[in-house]
């Protein structure tokens, strides 16, 4: 469902990673309502999965904190997306004194390698990490666990927890006391969902990760914390999901409907701000429409 309670048009993308400039309507990064400050004014960022849906908007919103920002995608079906995505953050960037962003090409299913080539280009250009967001990701929609293959399990766990882990690993190389990580986890590692079951694993992957790595990282001054979404209009939804769920997508919530990408990166600054929360670390945010999770 829409913010104005309507139901989505029906549509599909045959293949991962879906593409946001063919979705109607188009995914919203922006909210004209926002009022930056300067939350992250000099930092660097890199996120992962940056060209589309939250990606996208986190840049953004890094960018219009002050915040010079690198993204990585997949080079092919993400070029177009990419472009829009590195227009829109160059404005954001010229008008808050931030450094010009740039977009990194990377298949994270290629592991560590990969994961630290990433790292490396990030760190040649701008000098250092201080906020690394692992965001990209992958779903599948399969209704009996017998449908999930080996391949697509170890896809989704090579994607989704995998690069999480090794650029964890190789970005603490080059933060300092103050930086931050931020894992995107999902509302699916709460409260489960049956036709999401390697997904929903990797996203509680995350969230354990989360904890346990913060709890490694306070004696250096370096804090990890997780994002949840619930269901945001985004082109993962359009390519994974039957055309059904699509049109509904968000019903189930609460607030009875799908959350727009600008939605979810006031969390993001915040935990990637020190002035906002040096005082958390472990810890997750719940931009989910009003599900109650516990644990």
């Amino acid at each position: 469902m829409t913010s104005n309670g309507e139901k989505f048009p029906p549509q599909t993308q045959d293949s991962q990673p879906g593409k946001q400039y063919l979705m109607n309507p188009l995914p919203k990064s922006v909210n004209p309502h926002y009022i930056p400050s300067k939350k992250l004014h000099g930092k660097v960022a890199l996120v992962t999965g940056g060209d589309s849906g939250i990606g996208r908007a986190v840049c953004y919103y890094f960018a219009l904190e002050g915040a010079t920002v690198a993204f990585t995608y997949v080079k092919g079906p993400e070029d177009k997306d990419t472009g829009d995505a590195l227009a829109l953050i160059r404005e954001a960037a010229k008008e808050n004194d931030a450094g010009e962003p740039i977009a990194i090409p990377a298949d994270l299913r290629r592991g560590e390698e990969e994961c630290t080539k990433v790292v490396d280009k990030v760190v040649s250009h701008f000098g250092r990490i201080d906020v690394l967001v692992n965001n990209a990701g992958v779903q599948y929609f399969a209704e009996r666990i017998e449908e999930i293959t080996e391949e697509q399990l170890r896809t989704t766990f090579e994607i989704n927890f995998f690069a999480s882990f090794f650029l964890a690993k190789h970005s603490l190389k080059h933060m300092k006391e103050g930086s931050s990580i931020i894992n995107t986890t999902s509302v699916t590692a709460y409260k489960g969902e049956e036709t999401l079951v390697d997904y929903s694993s990797t996203k509680g992957a995350l969230v354990s990760f989360t904890r346990s790595l913060s709890l490694q990282l306070i004696k250096r001054g370096i804090r990890v914390n997780g994002v949840a979404p619930g269901p945001i209009w985004t082109p993962l939804q359009v390519a994974s999901l039957p055309v059904e769920r699509v049109v509904n997508l968000g019903s189930y919530a609460p607030m009875d409907r799908a959350a727009e990408p600008f939605e979810v990166p006031p969390s993001f600054v915040f935990l990637a701000s020190d002035e906002c929360s040096s005082y958390f670390t472990g810890q997750v945010l719940h931009p989910n429409g009003g599900e109650i999770v516990n644990g």
